[in-house]
């Protein structure tokens, strides 16, 4: 999965805020994301993350 810094997730699931939307600030074995509605950061394993992506959205808009 081609996941970059600074794409958009959308996510099967929803924040606890109502957000469905994440940026992505850093990626590796482990991805830091932080919720568009909120705005709290947090890191999630990336074998998780990639389970509950419904879309994403580059930042150079391919």
């Amino acid at each position: 999965m081609d996941v970059r810094v600074g794409d958009v997730l959308q996510m099967k699931k929803q924040h606890p805020c109502g957000a469905r939307e994440m940026l992505v600030l850093r990626t590796g074995m482990d991805f830091r994301l932080r919720c568009t509605g909120c705005g709290r950061e947090f890191m999630v394993p990336r074998l998780k993350i990639e389970k509950h992506i419904k879309k994403i959205t580059h930042q150079d808009g391919e």
